[in-house]
């Protein structure tokens, strides 16, 4: 296997069948509210790559828009990975979660429109408006609704 991470209070533990890829931040108005935090860096894998080794009875699920689910440790709350439904062959999750989170930096910003104006950053990271126009499962740049702008579905 590859790299190991896991959770806060340690009752999840997994580790990365594959190298992970794809890894950029997130500004959208969802992923700030989920991690409580500006942006959330997080990568991708296909989906059976991502294994928990220890405490898959303690991860929990929320329906977070109209097209994501977000899975997060029970006990603690810490954020660890994010599906959508318009690519079900992966998963992203939260590089900051690996034992060794250098391992795997950003490369790039999407729903830089989102961005906490006070958040200020200094790297030259390509920078998308919403998705990045390759993104696979989508005809363009926009979310496939804006439920994942306003803070997920609304009850």
């Amino acid at each position: 296997m590859g790299q190991t991470g896991g959770c806060m209070c340690g009752a999840v533990r997994y580790e990365l069948a594959r190298e992970p890829s794809d890894c950029g931040w997130c500004h959208c108005r969802t992923c700030q509210l989920s991690s409580g935090t500006p942006a959330q860096a997080f990568a991708g894998v296909k989906r059976g790559d991502w294994v928990a080794t220890s405490g898959a009875d303690s991860i929990r699920m929320i329906q977070s828009s109209s097209f994501g689910q977000r899975f997060f440790c029970g006990k603690c709350g810490t954020p660890l990975y994010v599906t959508v439904d318009h690519q079900p062959e992966t998963l992203d999750f939260s590089v900051v979660t690996l034992d060794d989170p250098e391992a795997v930096p950003p490369e790039y910003h999407i729903f830089w429109s989102s961005k906490i104006g006070w958040f200020n950053l200094d790297d030259d990271l390509p920078r998308h408006e919403r998705f990045r126009p390759d993104t696979k499962g989508l005809d363009g740049t926009e979310p496939p609704d804006h439920s994942s702008m306003t803070g997920g579905p609304k009850a």
